[in-house]
């Protein structure tokens, strides 16, 4: 009779685990890494140079008069 502790998946028998990655894995990871932090670079670019133009109205009707006096 078969020990089904033998069909148990452990992390010797992974071939990621212990720096046995491929070459190919590695590279492909620091390429999806890399990417990622470029797309948030450039959202974040995006955002922080957005101007809102909140002002309502046109020299016909100005609209909301929001001075103090």
């Amino acid at each position: 009779m078969k020990s089904n502790m033998d069909d148990e998946l452990s992390l010797e028998k992974i071939d990621d685990y212990n720096n046995k990655e491929s070459k190919q894995k590695r590279n492909t990871v620091r390429l999806v890494v890399v990417f990622c932090l470029l797309v948030g670079a450039v959202l974040a670019y995006m955002k922080y140079n957005s101007q809102v133009d909140d002002y309502v109205g046109t020299k016909d009707a100005p609209g909301i008069n929001t001075s103090k006096k």
